[in-house]
């Protein structure tokens, strides 16, 4: 009824236009008419049209991220046309630039460029976090040279004190020649390694000797001027005091270096050494209420976290002592380390048959032999009588420097380790001053069988480089008590909500928005961990690799919805658009105009 509403009104003016007695002017009366009911059947059933696909410059925009190169510029502006949005990324207002307009998070370029299809970026790129802020945006990474510097750089981010640290990685200069890498920690440098061609990888050391927070620095100079330096940040822990039982069929030099060691890093210690026939002797260090060392019984082994004996004392073992160790070794409650002091292993050694002695030459057992095992010190040399037999589930320890046969060796029994050493001497390392090696030696030995602690709450950021005006997913894991709560390094507290895992109940993570640089403690119940947030500026070479895949899988995936697929017709067209209503509107008022001032002539 509608579309007749328009041709009556046309045939109702063109019948009064035509009955007046004046016919002056009457092909104008028509007209006008005719003009009217037009512009009524404009405004009300307005016609449309195909709407053509948006321009490039709509759907397609140009993002300019640090370290981006004006000829790559130049190019892509040719070639997307001129018109093509062109926008600056920079995380921190400090570092916005007032000729191009700048987005500051990924968030704000989603909210500034609503029907964005495909985002071009130029230079180091953004960070991985911010990827999926822009789901649905096919990525293009124009990435102009590979960015100079530290490409990769990995350490122990909470390293224990008095134990050797170690941080690794890759460097690459700008140019060729030689680099010097330097570890500064406490004030100083620790350690160096020269790179002649100004490339190529590194590994650096340090004992941290004082617990608590601290930023060590990595610094590359190159013809004596500084390079580049990133940030090192470690939280030193202190060692956690073992409980050490020491079991010795007769005194030795080196179970008494070794209580005064272990005594030292303030470890409990029991030592029992036997003197003859039925006489035996203890000793009790930082321990305030001994117990008796007499037989070995559950009660006894439930106060200790390691045995250490030789062949002679665990050959002595009764059946019901026998069973009391294993099951305390079973249970994951305690670890056993044997010192192979005999030509063969004592049978009441758990899982005993998982080692195998292999004598070495009288000659070659009297000459100190060169050993090696991570972070191993320099100058780790021992007597070594016999080595053991690699065998299926043996994790080795300590290998000989050359022939890399096993002189220490560990394997599983059930929860615990058991451990073997056929190195009985190692007190001339403390009397010829190898303290650091002694040292080494020893934590490796004793982290091995140390039993595992029992899982508590604890709190771990997911992402290795969290940047400020990012997000940084926060994981709990454990019984939480109530919200996660950050402090920020200005002191300000931010609590953030904690959304249970689906899959794994004992998981929850919160989402947290870093404002600035620097530590950072998260705190939920009785679980805290401090984290550092680093500059935008810092460390983008490990980083790099991270946003590339991100940026690939962004462009693999599809960007259009199914809905808007169907809507496309031929040609690219993108669906159809209503005329504007106005034109009817003023071919209406014409119109009447016309016939009002007609009839006034």
């Amino acid at each position: 009824m509608l579309y007749l509403l328009p041709l009556l009104l046309a045939v109702l003016l063109t019948v009064l236009a035509l009955r007046r007695a004046d016919t002056r002017r009457r092909g104008l009366r028509v007209a006008a008419g005719l003009l009217a009911a037009a512009g009524l059947a404009l405004t009300a059933l307005p016609p449309t049209r195909a709407r053509p696909a948006a321009a490039p410059g709509a759907t397609t925009a140009v993002l300019l991220t640090p370290g981006y190169s004006s000829d790559t510029l130049a190019s892509l502006l040719a070639r997307l046309g001129p018109g093509t949005p062109l926008w600056r990324f920079a995380p921190t207002t400090t570092t916005a630039a007032p000729d191009t307009p700048t987005f500051h998070n990924a968030s704000a370029i989603r909210a500034g460029l609503p029907g964005l299809r495909r985002l071009h970026v130029l230079g180091q790129g953004l960070p991985a976090a911010d990827v999926a802020a822009l789901a649905g945006t096919a990525l293009e990474a124009h990435t102009d040279a590979p960015i100079v510097g530290f490409r990769q750089a990995a350490w122990e981010a909470r390293p224990t004190l008095g134990e050797v640290w170690t941080v690794s990685g890759s460097f690459v200069a700008a140019e060729a020649g030689p680099v010097w890498l330097r570890l500064h920690a406490a004030g100083t440098v620790r350690d160096s390694v020269r790179l002649p061609r100004g490339r190529g990888e590194f590994r650096l050391r340090f004992t941290p000797r004082v617990a608590g927070r601290a930023v060590y620095a990595l610094e590359a100079r190159g013809n004596d001027q500084p390079v580049a330096r990133e940030p090192v940040p470690v939280e030193v822990l202190a060692a956690e005091p073992l409980r050490v039982l020491l079991l010795a069929a007769a005194p030795s030099f080196e179970l008494r270096f070794l209580k005064n060691y272990l005594a030292g890093r303030q470890y409990a210690v029991a030592l029992r050494t036997g003197l003859s026939r039925g006489l035996t002797q203890t000793e009790f260090l930082n321990l305030p209420s001994p117990p008796a060392l007499g037989n070995l019984t559950p009660a006894l082994l439930g106060r200790f976290d390691v045995v250490l004996t030789d062949a002679a004392t665990l050959a002595s073992f009764g059946g019901g002592e026998t069973a009391a160790l294993r099951t305390a070794i079973d249970n994951g409650t305690a670890g056993l380390l044997l010192l192979a002091d005999a030509p063969t292993l004592p049978r009441q050694l758990p899982a005993g048959a998982g080692f195998g002695l292999q004598a070495r030459p009288a000659a070659a057992a009297a000459m100190a032999q060169g050993l090696r095992w991570p972070e191993a010190p320099a100058g780790a040399t021992a007597l070594v009588p016999a080595t053991l037999r690699p065998t299926e589930g043996l994790r080795p320890l300590v290998s000989l420097g050359a022939g890399g046969q096993a002189v220490a060796a560990a394997r599983r029994l059930g929860l615990g380790t058991v451990a073997v050493s056929t190195i009985t001497e190692t007190f001339p390392w403390q009397l010829g001053g190898q303290v650091a090696v002694y040292e080494a030696y020893w934590s490796r030995l004793l982290g091995a069988i140390r039993p595992p602690r029992p899982a508590a709450l604890s709190i771990a950021p997911l992402s290795h480089w969290p940047r400020p005006n990012a997000p940084l997913e926060l994981r709990t894991t454990g019984a939480t008590t109530g919200p996660l709560t950050i402090t920020e390094p200005t002191g300000t507290a931010v609590s953030a909500t904690l959304r249970p895992d689906a899959q794994v109940p004992e998981w929850s993570t919160a989402t947290y928005w870093p404002a600035a640089a620097g530590w950072h403690e998260a705190r939920t119940g009785a679980a805290r961990q401090w984290f550092y947030v680093y500059a935008s500026g810092q460390w983008r070479g490990p980083e790099q690799p991270h946003w590339q895949l991100a940026a690939a899988q962004s462009a693999a995936a599809p960007t259009v919805a199914p809905a808007t697929v169907e809507s496309l017709g031929a040609g690219g067209m993108a669906g159809r658009e209503a005329w504007p209503r106005w034109w009817g509107y003023v071919l209406v008022v014409m119109g009447a105009g016309m016939l009002w001032l007609e009839e006034k002539l």
